[in-house]
């Protein structure tokens, strides 16, 4: 800006200078100082009047006349020119004066008229540019900012590019080992379930056509109806019903009798089943009544897919009433599948350990969140999770009431929430395997 200020005033200066050089060379040509002048320096000498006489000395006379000067000549020569004012002559023969500080004010006049458009432009001119330049530098400002602005935007954007690398190669290696590992076994599995299912089908097929053949005449349908009734399986036992079926039992003579299915071959009978998975659940209050007759043991026994087969036994077992929650009790166990109700999972360590241990926790279901799991917390519920109703603590070491994946073996991408939420007793098969088959059955325990 301090540049093109300066070129403009240098413009102008030129200009200026350019017009008075035109002037004074006019001037030069015209001007001659000395025109009016005598070019000899000399002056004659002459007496304006009548001489005075010399001195008289020693007595002598004056003699001779006085010189007396030309008179003609001496009024020619001082005639007086009259001045027409400012800075000529009147007479033309007498030229131009000297240049006067007239001739410069005229001068200066006439440049000024010249040069004060040109400033006034300039002024202008300079007044635009500093308001432009006010313009660009606050646009700079504005610029800078944005840049500034935008600097950090990219900084944000390259960090979260980077995370989102990172989650890319995170799914890209999960994607990977699925498609490398887990589906190969999945595709293994199933092809075993369909070889069953194949199986089943030809079994299936075997069955109906001996069926057909043994219906060519005409069938007998009977329907045996048990005629022996008791307060449980232990007493319909004792009196005569040794077939394991379903028998009507009254533990409370003030109550309705009910049915049940009396399991009299495992262990010497007279077990009342109370639970299968999916298929049966005697009810919380029916299992409270049999339980507070009297003391009472659990046989809890279990089956893989490879059909290998365990048993859990406590000769001590109660559940509460409805009042509690239906707070279970267990004791002193036996038997080769491990310790679940009181030990909890063996394959954890400390508080990772007793959060499993189901004894002296109250029943959970989908409506009931009972747990031990963040109480009152919808969205942390064992029963929701683990696929079904227990004496969940935080949440299991044992789950006969989960969910069933055909062939034992499953991963938390196949759960529905990601846990194991099958039907698992963990110090036998751990978290990752359902069992083929469980069930619990209970009587009353007598010393041996």
């Amino acid at each position: 800006m301090k540049l093109r200020f300066l070129l403009c005033l240098c413009i102008v200066g030129a200009l200026a200078q350019s017009d008075y050089d035109e002037e004074d060379g006019a001037l030069k040509e015209a001007l001659d100082p000395r025109g009016h002048r005598p070019v000899s320096r000399g002056r004659e000498t002459y007496s304006a009047g009548p001489a005075a006489p010399p001195p008289i000395s020693g007595g002598s006379r004056y003699r001779g006349r006085p010189t007396v000067a030309p008179v003609g000549k001496l009024m020619q020569e001082k005639e007086e020119q009259p001045d027409s004012g400012g800075c000529t002559h009147m007479s033309e023969k007498m030229g131009v004066l000297c240049p006067t500080g007239c001739d410069l004010k005229k001068t200066l006049q006439k440049q000024e008229r010249n040069v004060r458009p040109t400033v006034e432009q300039l002024k202008r001119s300079v007044d635009e540019l500093t308001q432009s330049t006010n313009s660009v530098y606050g646009y700079v400002l504005d610029m800078t900012a944005e840049v500034t602005q935008r600097q950090r935007v990219s900084e944000g954007n390259g960090l979260v590019v980077g995370q989102y690398t990172d989650s890319l190669e995170t799914q890209h290696a999960f994607i990977k080992d699925a498609v490398d590992i887990t589906f190969p076994q999945n595709i293994k599995i199933l092809q075993g379930v369909l070889d069953k299912v194949r199986e089943k089908i030809q079994r299936l097929e075997k069955a109906i056509t001996s069926q057909r053949a043994k219906c060519q005449v005409p069938c007998k349908v009977s329907c045996p109806i048990p005629v022996v009734s008791g307060k449980e399986c232990e007493d319909i036992i004792r009196k005569g019903g040794e077939e394991s079926q379903m028998y009507l039992i009254r533990p409370d003579p003030l109550s309705m009798p009910y049915k049940v299915f009396c399991d009299q071959t495992s262990k010497k009978g007279g077990w009342v089943l109370i639970q299968t998975p999916g298929e049966y659940w005697l009810g919380n209050d029916r299992i409270s009544q049999l339980t507070k007759m009297g003391p009472t043991e659990l046989l809890v026994e279990m089956e893989d897919w490879s059909g290998s087969k365990v048993y859990a036994q406590y000769e001590q077992f109660t559940v509460q009433g409805e009042a509690t929650n239906y707070i279970l009790a267990a004791g002193r166990y036996s038997g080769t599948a491990g310790n679940t109700f009181l030990d909890g999972a063996t394959e954890l360590f400390g508080e990772n350990r007793t959060m499993t241990i189901h004894n002296g926790m109250m029943f959970s279901t989908y409506d009931r969140d009972n747990d031990k799991w963040i109480p009152g917390d919808s969205s942390k519920q064992c029963s929701r999770e683990d696929g079904g109703g227990w004496w969940y603590n935080r949440c299991h070491s044992c789950n006969p009431n989960g969910r069933y994946y055909w062939g034992g073996s499953y991963t938390k991408y196949m759960a529905k929430h990601g846990t194991d939420d099958g039907i698992v007793w963990m110090n036998w098969k751990g978290s990752w395997y359902s069992l083929k088959s469980i069930s619990m059955k209970i009587r009353p325990f007598f010393k041996q």
